[in-house]
C-alpha cells in the first residue's frame, strides 16, 4: 500500500508509520496524493512530515521521543499559496493560509520539495475552478429569484393596469463593506515568532514545532 509514496528517497518506517496515522484522519472521499520525509544532514530519527490529499495538506512532527505524533492541517479552500526553496542541503516547502499562519518543514529532499509545490499547485487550481463553479451557481440562483420576483409581482397589478405595464427597475443592492478583521491574540503571536525566526533567533524546527504548539490549539 505504501510503495507508492517511496519514490523519491522517502524513509519506508517513516512512511508507513505516517500512513497508519493518516489511515485513521481521512475523510469519505478523502485520498491521499503525497507523502514527504525530512532527510537531515544529521542523524534524524524523528523526522517531520508532509502529506497532501485531495481535500487538505498536513504537517507532521514527532513528540515524545517518536512515541505520539502531532500534526496541524489545513483544507485547502483556506492555503493562499505554497512556497518551495532550494537550499545547498535540501529545500523549504512552506504554506501560508487565509488567516496570516504559516508552515514548512525544512531538509527535505529536493525532488520530494517539487512534488510537494507541483501536486499543491494542481490543487489549488482545482480549488479556484471549483470556487469559480459555485459563484457561478449562486449568481444564476440569485438571478432567477429575482426574475421570478418580478413576475410575481406583474401577475399581481389589477387588471386595469395591464394595458400600461409597469416597468420595473432592480436596483443593485451593493453589500455593505467588511471591516477588516481586527488581528486576534494568536496570530500576534505567530507575528511575533515569525520575527523570530526571520532574525534568526530561533531555528526552523524550533519555529516550527512552536508554530504547532500554538495552531493546535484552534
Amino acid at each position: 500500500m505504501i510503495e507508492k509514496f517511496l519514490n523519491e528517497e522517502q524513509d519506508p518506517k517513516t512512511v508507513e508509520k505516517i500512513y497508519l496515522r493518516l489511515a485513521d484522519l481521512l475523510t469519505t472521499g478523502e485520498e491521499i496524493l503525497y507523502i514527504a520525509v525530512q532527510k537531515k544532514p544529521i542523524v534524524n530519527l524523528f523526522p517531520d512530515c508532509v502529506a497532501l490529499t485531495n481535500k487538505r495538506i498536513l504537517f507532521f512532527t514527532p513528540a515524545n521521543l517518536g512515541l505520539t505524533i502531532k500534526f496541524v492541517d489545513f483544507v485547502w479552500k483556506d492555503i493562499i499559496d505554497v512556497y518551495t526553496k532550494e537550499e545547498i542541503i535540501g529545500a523549504i516547502f512552506s504554506v501560508k493560509t487565509t488567516n496570516g499562519a504559516e508552515m514548512g518543514v525544512d531538509y527535505l529532499p529536493k525532488i520530494q520539495a517539487r512534488k510537494l509545490y507541483q501536486y499543491a499547485q494542481e490543487r489549488k487550481e482545482a480549488e479556484r475552478e471549483a470556487r469559480r463553479l459555485r459563484d457561478l451557481e449562486e449568481k444564476r440562483a440569485e438571478s432567477g429569484a429575482i426574475q421570478f420576483e418580478n413576475a410575481a409581482r406583474v401577475a399581481a397589478q389589477p387588471a386595469a393596469f395591464e394595458a400600461e405595464p409597469e416597468q420595473i427597475h432592480v436596483q443593485s443592492v451593493q453589500p455593505p463593506a467588511q471591516e477588516a478583521p481586527k488581528a486576534d491574540e494568536l496570530t500576534e503571536k505567530l507575528k511575533k515568532l515569525r520575527m523570530l525566526f526571520d532574525n534568526g533567533l530561533i531555528s526552523q524546527e524550533e519555529y516550527n514545532h512552536k508554530k504547532l504548539d500554538l495552531l493546535s490549539d484552534l
